[in-house]
This record gives C-alpha cells, structure tokens and sequence, in this order.
C-alpha cells in the first residue's frame, strides 16, 4: 500500500473498530502524537479506537502527499470528541510506518456565509509539475500576507476573479475577506498569524499549518490552498485553540 492509502486506512479504524491498519502501519517503538487530547505511542491509539462508539463515522474528502509526508481532509463524527468535526490531519511516515501525527479539529458548520460547506470543491490532485512553484505562491503567501511582511500584495497571490471560500464565517471574493479581517480588528480580536511551523504541497493543492491568535485565543492554523494558474483560488480551514500546559495529554507540543 501506499502512504496515502495506509493513512486512509489508519483513519478508517476509528469508525469500523477493526485495528489490523494501525497494527501493521503505526510503528511500534515511535509514534508521536501532537494531538494534546490524546497521550503519546501506538497503546494508546489503540486504546482510543477501543473507546470510540459504533456510530462514529470517517469520510476522506482530500489526501495527498509530499514526500514521506501525508495530508487529508476529513468529516468525522466522533462522538467521544464532540460530534461531526472538519480535520485535517498530517502523517509522517519512515520505512513505511507512520511515526508522527498532527492534527486540528473543529465543529462542522451547516449554515456557512459563502454557501460553500467546509468540505466541497475539487478534490482531484492535478498540475503535479507545479508542485515546487506552488509551493512557493503558498510561502509568500503566509509570509506576506499572513504574517503581515507585505500585506498590500496580496493580489499577488489570491485571485481577484475566484475565490472560493469555505470558512464558514466568510463569504467569497477577495473584498469578503477584507471586510471580515476589518471587522475583527475593528472589534479588538484580529487574526493574528505568528509562525508557520509546516508548509506541505502536492500539485494544485497546499497545506499550511501555523500558530497565533483567534478571538483572543492562543490557536492553530491550518489552512488548505487550492492554487490554479499561479494564483490561490479556494481555501478550506481548521482553527482550533490550543489548550494550556497544564491540560496536555503528552509532552509533544501541538506542532
């Protein structure tokens, strides 16, 4: 099997209850969990498949890959953790067995200001030549925009055509975006990017995952990027706060 088909796998043990995935395809002696609600190592994978109700319920929207590295974009509903959830989750493998998770998690959204849900669109990996390319539309992407560098470029990289959006709270198009982004720094919570820890990419898609503030809230970023033509023309996101210290299941960080 391949990575992506093993993370899959791995992934589908949490709604049929049936391990022989993790068995095979989690390493015995290193499995790092960045998930902080979760302790560390294959045992206790296992032991939180064990928990998980008959109802839960996985549905791989997106996977793709970059090098030993996996991402999907999932629906779940996990009972034991809240109900339906959007996540993405990124796999690192070695020799062939997955050896480090991460992962951000939110409640689903059914009333969305685009329309859009937090799942639709392209799933399709293609422009697998562009993949380097986008990769670095994706980078200066969060570096100057994101960040703050060079705000006022971001024509520069997200169309001002198409974009397709699927935050729940904002609509489509770049002057969607600007209005929302106004709105939180006008009401005293903006979204306040402070580090990229991760950036992974296959083709037209990308996956970006750094640390700052939402709402006042120390959180995670995860932001998928679907790249056509040199620009950014659809984003998916996970926020998810990080919890303090002292309510961590492992000692791994959450990124």
């Amino acid at each position: 099997m391949s990575n992506k088909e093993k993370a899959v796998a791995i992934l589908n043990a949490l709604a049929s209850g049936d391990t022989t995935a993790i068995e095979q395809y989690v390493s015995d002696e290193t499995y790092i969990q960045h998930n902080l609600a979760a302790p560390s190592g294959k045992q206790a994978f296992l032991g939180l498949v064990s928990m998980l109700g008959d109802d839960s319920k996985v549905n791989v929207v997106r996977v793709f890959e970059d090098g030993n590295i996996v991402v999907t974009h999932t629906e779940y509903f996990l009972a034991a953790f809240g109900g339906a959830l959007v996540g993405f989750d990124v796999f690192r493998f070695e020799d062939g067995l997955l050896v480090e998770h991460w992962d951000n998690l939110q409640p689903i959204v059914t009333e969305t200001a685009s329309g859009r849900s937090q799942f639709d669109g392209p799933t399709e990996v293609t422009d697998l030549d562009k993949t380097a390319a986008n990769k670095a539309i994706a980078q200066g992407f969060v570096d100057d925009v994101l960040m703050g560098a060079a705000p006022d470029k971001i024509t520069d990289y997200v169309s001002t055509e198409i974009y397709h959006q699927h935050n729940p709270a904002v609509g489509d198009g770049l002057a969607a975006l600007g209005s929302a982004m106004q709105a939180m720094a006008e009401a005293g919570t903006p979204m306040i990017y402070t580090k990229n820890h991760m950036l992974v990419g296959e083709g037209n898609f990308v996956l970006t995952v750094s640390e700052g503030q939402f709402l006042g809230e120390h959180v995670a970023f995860f932001d998928l990027l679907r790249i056509e033509n040199g620009l950014i023309v659809e984003h998916w996101d996970v926020v998810q706060n990080i919890p303090a210290r002292a309510d961590w299941q492992n000692d791994n960080g959450k990124f």
